[in-house]
């Protein structure tokens, strides 16, 4: 697993403690991430964990329009943060290519939501990206 893709499923995890289990985000943070030697990846997961959680309201603003007949608090907890932090990474991080940040928000959610997800968060990104331009 790549330090990128081993960061972003880090940074789910801290933010799904922090919506499910009313956790701080640092303590979050210390206790998903640890000490760990590799720098680099702490602090790309402390961005998107802390760019997501204060980007949410606009990513859901965002979001919320493309859902075509969906709630937005009606989605699996899962599909709302991984839309949340890749709605974050597309509109705030361009060193992030669209690409990446779509296909990598698919691969969370095939592998920690539901059957379905991996589709919808597609669909759903990839109308973030055509809507951002």
């Amino acid at each position: 697993m790549t330090s990128r893709r081993a960061a972003r499923e880090q940074a789910l995890q801290v933010l799904y403690s922090v919506a499910v289990g009313s956790r701080e985000p640092h303590d979050a943070l210390r206790d998903i991430v640890g000490e760990s030697d590799d720098n680099e990846q702490r602090a790309f997961v402390e961005e998107l964990t802390l760019g997501t959680l204060e980007y949410a309201d606009e990513a859901d603003r965002i979001v919320r329009p493309l859902l075509e007949g969906w709630a937005l608090e009606r989605l699996p907890t899962i599909d709302r943060l991984v839309l949340e932090m890749a709605t974050f990474e597309l509109h705030c991080r361009p060193e992030t290519p669209a690409a990446v940040a779509i296909n990598e928000a698919v691969s969370l959610a095939k592998r920690f939501s539901t059957e379905d997800s991996g589709r919808f968060v597609n669909g759903v990104l990839s109308a973030v990206v055509n809507a951002k331009t």
